[in-house]
């Protein structure tokens, strides 16, 4: 076969190949390829449940609070992320709803039975506190059910939501991959911190 002939055949050839790629594409559902779309924030989803004690608490809790934020904006939660870290201040609806769905995520999980008991979360807390060893033994000694009875999860979290500076966290916010992260980091430290004084106050 020349040469000429040769070269002639090759778009033949690359032709043959993509509609035989495109037939087992199409035989294979290829045919019904459908874009993906934003999760709906305003629906239950599964939460991760592999990390205990507060910092499994503090990454559902954010997980499902920007949820409830991105709902209440209308928006999905993709949008919302990528909005919160566009340079400049963030507008007081979204401060707005973000706290408001922190606090939603709060009742969500204490209706659904996924706050675990104050006492369950000291020995975390302290473990990453300076306190003094004394005060850290006598802290550990008060019963978990005085600590219970004293403390309630669901109204140490909403202390603690109510009392981070939302606007600040988010003015330093520049990606949108770090928003959970930073909520995470803010949510663990303040809630360690508001329990280590509530149970001291106990002594």
């Amino acid at each position: 076969m020349s040469r000429r002939l040769r070269t002639a055949g090759l778009p033949a050839a690359a032709l043959l190949l993509v509609g035989g790629v495109l037939g087992v594409q199409v035989a294979y559902g290829g045919g019904s390829f459908e874009p993906l779309h934003p999760g709906n924030p305003c629906t239950a989803r599964p939460l991760p449940t592999d990390a205990d004690g507060i910092d499994g608490l503090t990454e559902r809790l954010v997980l499902l609070g920007v949820d409830r934020a991105a709902c209440d904006l209308h928006v999905s939660r993709e949008a919302l992320t990528l909005d919160l870290a566009d340079p400049g201040a963030r507008t007081d609806a979204e401060v707005d709803a973000l706290h408001r769905g922190l606090l939603a995520a709060v009742r969500e999980m204490k209706a659904d039975g996924s706050l675990p008991p104050a006492s369950a979360l000291v020995d975390d807390a302290l473990d990453s506190l300076d306190l003094n060893a004394v005060v850290k033994a006598a802290i550990r000694a008060v019963p978990d059910g005085v600590v219970d009875a004293a403390l309630k999860t669901d109204d140490v979290l909403t202390r603690t939501v109510d009392d981070l500076d939302l606007r600040e966290l988010l003015a330093n916010l520049d990606d949108p991959q770090e928003l959970d992260a930073q909520l995470r980091r803010a949510v663990t430290d303040a809630i360690k911190d508001s329990l280590a004084a509530r149970v001291r106050g106990l002594l």
